[in-house]
């Protein structure tokens, strides 16, 4: 089994001097869990190299057991710092793709070309694709072989208007997750705030928040091998 991760090379938020980039528990959870699987790893990025983290995912508030043996995790560090351009990847190598979050994603993964066809071709191939909380924006451009937009009428989630608030960052995004979800005609549907909620809809697979990660990775495996039975017609 082959995966591919992809990440956000965003580091700054907006015009502010604040740091962003990823959330690490959207890559350091599902990353034990493909792992343990037996799935061989590739992470991607827009820019390729290391990929910046959200200071904020690393710090003593937000770390956990699986966060910590992440950092010690000589192979997960050393893909962390040296990862692949997304434009050198194709789609029919790997079984599955997973578009990890962190506010970064919001700024480099809607209006990134390469990403875009990428992961049209993966959902013209019938691969599984997940998105977990921001990285849910790498969605937004996408298009099915009618040039309509990918997610109208699916259902999905991501990180929510009430999250970002709490977070107190919605003046400092380009724009919020859910409201231009729910513009483009996709059925959003969230938890309480912060808590783990996946969405299923055919081969696209979102969660909400960071919480979420570890339901929508063992989510994914175990749509895999039912993988077939993802596109069969619904009965009314």
């Amino acid at each position: 089994m082959k995966i591919l991760i992809i990440a956000t090379s965003h580091e700054q938020m907006g015009s502010s001097d604040r740091k962003t980039g990823l959330w690490l528990e959207e890559l350091a959870v599902p990353y034990f869990i493909f792992k343990e699987a037996g799935a061989l790893i590739t992470l991607a990025s827009p820019k390729g190299g290391l990929i910046p983290l959200d200071p904020k995912s690393e710090s003593i508030i937000a770390s956990t057991s699986t966060i910590r043996r992440f950092q010690k995790d000589t192979e997960a560090q050393s893909l962390l710092s040296d990862t692949v351009t997304i434009a050198s990847q194709n789609a029919e190598v790997f079984d599955l793709v997973l578009i990890t979050g962190g506010h970064g994603a919001m700024w480099d993964f809607p209006t990134f070309e390469p990403l875009k066809h990428l992961l049209e071709d993966f959902d013209r191939q019938k691969k599984i694709i997940g998105a977990v909380c921001h990285g849910v924006a790498a969605l937004l451009p996408l298009e099915n072989k009618k040039k309509e937009c990918l997610i109208k009428g699916k259902n999905v989630t991501a990180f929510s208007n009430g999250e970002e608030q709490i977070w107190g960052l919605t003046s400092l995004m380009p724009f919020l997750l859910e409201s231009e979800l729910e513009k483009l005609g996709a059925h959003y549907s969230k938890a309480a705030n912060f808590e783990s909620h996946i969405a299923v809809d055919g081969n696209i697979i979102t969660g909400q928040n960071p919480a979420s990660s570890k339901e929508l990775a063992k989510k994914m495996l175990l749509c895999l091998k039912t993988l077939p039975h993802l596109f069969e017609p619904v009965a009314n």
